[in-house]
């Protein structure tokens, strides 16, 4: 069954393409037809590719890995920005950083310093600092958490990204397929499909045609992250009720041997002392 229906699709607006003057030859396979000269996208398709996209991402998540979320422009911020925090994935809803991807770790480093900073204020260190350096390492640490503090958590390059509008976004695109990593993204009518491995055609626009999307890929990837965590207490009780057999037959091994050193010790024992009294019978 697919997780989103035609009718959701078609009333969240989401067929709405850009006019056919704007339009992207590429995204001709996904284009359903042309009305009052806008492009209408063909959203049995969109439903196909949403089913794919969101089992693949469903998977990402089932082996713990991270999805980076990336949206700048207004109408999706909000909404990114709210469904990646509900299942603790990353997100980039300000300007792009120049090579956050190829360039990670001097971004570890920006983010480091974020954290240098907190330990400074609760240390007592800020009570040594003049009002005027006080003053710039708080605006320091303010725009450094507007820019990097969704990625504060995200200690290695990330499994793949979500992109809404690929065009907006096309650094954070050229560095994900510079880097080999997989890109998930809405590709409205006037956007090149090219570069991105799951394509969603679909408007990137609409604020309901985004969360629409956005609710459908978080679930799968919640979905995801519930079996892992789910498997993994599974594999630990196996664990558990492997480990107690183990035991078991140590302690009876161990007994063994302990019973076994006990009759050597008994026979060496008693071959001794009938040497001895042989001995002295002889005497």
């Amino acid at each position: 069954m697919s997780r989103v229906s035609f009718e959701q699709l078609l009333e969240a607006g989401v067929h709405f393409g850009h006019l056919k003057r704007k339009w992207n030859p590429a995204m001709a396979p996904y284009i359903f037809m042309e009305r009052n000269g806008i492009h209408i996208i063909d959203l049995h398709k969109t439903v196909a590719k949403i089913d794919e996209a969101a089992e693949a991402m469903k998977n990402l998540a089932r082996t713990g890995r991270k999805v980076l979320f990336v949206a700048t422009k207004k109408q999706a911020k909000q909404i990114v920005a709210d469904k990646a925090t509900a299942i603790s994935m990353p997100y980039v809803i300000e300007r792009w950083p120049g090579g956050m991807l190829t360039n990670f770790p001097t971004i570890r480093k920006a983010v480091k310093k974020m954290s240098t900073i907190d330990k400074m204020s609760k240390d007592g260190t800020f009570n040594n600092l003049s009002k005027r350096e006080k003053l710039q390492i708080t605006r320091q640490r303010a725009k450094l958490e507007k820019t990097l503090g969704s990625i504060a958590d995200m200690n290695r390059l990330p499994a793949a990204l979500f992109v809404i509008d690929v065009m907006k976004e096309h650094i954070a695109v050229r560095e994900a397929k510079r880097l080999g990593i997989p890109v998930f993204a809405m590709v409205d009518t006037n956007s090149d499909p090219t570069d991105i491995e799951f394509v969603i055609p679909a408007n990137d626009d609409a604020t309901k045609s985004v969360e629409l999307i956005m609710t459908v890929v978080c679930d799968a990837m919640n979905e995801g992250l519930q079996e892992g965590k789910a498997l993994t207490k599974e594999s630990e009780a196996g664990e558990v009720s492997e480990e107690a057999p183990k035991r078991e037959r140590r302690a009876k091994s161990s007994a063994r041997k302990g019973r076994t050193h006990k009759e050597d010790d008994e026979a060496i024992n008693a071959a001794v002392i009938s040497r001895v009294a042989k001995n002295l019978d002889e005497d």
